[in-house]
């Protein structure tokens, strides 16, 4: 057995790869695998022959990034000890991926692991995806140390611990493999966005830690498949978050979850609504709306949480809502929490 893969899922990001893939090749030391999930715009071909020598795996079709990393890492079961899973818009610096094994390596109660995610666009930001490390609030909406809703931070040395946290960015992790498909892997029904924290959290409850390794650090560009404006990706974190907690959560625990959090969501939408966003109120809704449609279709966990992780754990979770702190509270940063 190997000891680790880089693996990119990629779909129409032939213009990624080329900005990107020449800084990963040099500054990586494990093997980079590609997933392509059927492009359209030559990214096979610009592979084939720029990069011969890479290997890349095709999907019949768009699978979105649950099932279609899914189906790619299923194809290399039992070849590699770990995964390192990356988007194709990342920009890496030296010895990123081997201190990421390292760190596992030297923390076998830990399944997984992310670097410190800085902005691409402004490197003395932190990133919106994953910044300083991931936690969830008390009604159950992600937030980040550098990310708070959508206040970002700038990147002073505040994170550059290691850390315990609740979930690691499915933009830049490394991972036991034995364990993803013990867990089977992401959620297919989830298709993209929140299918880490879902994992992670199950993880979790399976006994796992999971790690944030703050001297290393990687750039990631965002929006490379949906920008973070959009009204899709809007429902999807709407619709897969609330997915997540019902699947999750003992039902009596999630019934009165959803209820606040329907009182938190509707006042979310009348604000959008009236700051002139009614597409991301259509998506609110829709979230909603197709949250019922689907929890029939979702496989409940085989763990079930009572509550969500409580703060004394590391500040896994904070106690109160961040969304209640941020506009009534005025606390818009991680370290005034």
């Amino acid at each position: 057995m190997r000891k680790a893969a880089i693996v990119i899922l990629n779909y129409n990001g032939k213009e990624m790869l080329r900005q990107f893939l020449p800084t990963l090749l040099t500054e990586s030391f494990f093997e980079i695998i590609i997933a392509d999930n059927h492009s359209s715009d030559d990214s096979i071909d610009f592979l084939a022959r720029h990069y011969p020598d890479l290997q890349v795996l095709a999907l019949s079709q768009n699978y979105g990034y649950s099932k279609g990393y899914n189906e790619a890492l299923a194809r290399l079961q039992g070849a590699y000890e770990y995964f390192v899973l990356l988007n194709s818009d990342v920009k890496v610096s030296p010895l990123w991926d081997r201190s990421l094994v390292d760190f596992l390596d030297a923390h076998p109660d830990h399944v997984a692991v992310q670097p410190k995610i800085l902005s691409f666009q402004n490197p003395n930001q932190y990133d919106y995806a994953g910044a300083g490390g991931g936690f969830i609030d008390q009604l159950g909406y992600p937030y980040c140390r550098g990310r708070i809703l959508d206040e970002i931070e700038e990147d002073r040395g505040q994170y550059d611990d290691t850390l315990e946290v609740s979930w690691t960015s499915g933009a830049c992790f490394a991972l036991r493999a034995e364990a993803f498909f013990e867990e089977q892997g992401f959620d297919d029904e989830f298709f993209a966005h929140m299918e880490e924290i879902d994992l992670c959290w199950r993880w979790t409850m399976a006994g796992w830690k999971l790690g944030y390794l703050g001297k290393v650090s990687v750039y990631h560009l965002g929006g490379g498949t949906l920008s973070r404006t959009s009204s899709f990706k809007t429902y999807l974190n709407m619709r897969n978050n609330l997915l997540m907690l019902y699947k999750n959560l003992h039902s009596s625990r999630f019934l009165l979850l959803f209820v606040l959090r329907m009182g938190m969501d509707s006042f979310a939408g009348l604000y959008l609504a009236l700051t002139g966003k009614g597409d991301q109120t259509k998506a609110v809704l829709k979230g909603y709306r197709d949250f019922f449609k689907m929890k029939s279709k979702i496989k409940k966990s085989k763990y079930l949480a009572s509550k969500l992780p409580s703060q004394a754990e590391n500040r896994r979770s904070y106690i109160n809502s961040i969304v209640i702190k941020y506009y009534l509270a005025g606390k818009k940063r991680y370290q005034e929490l």
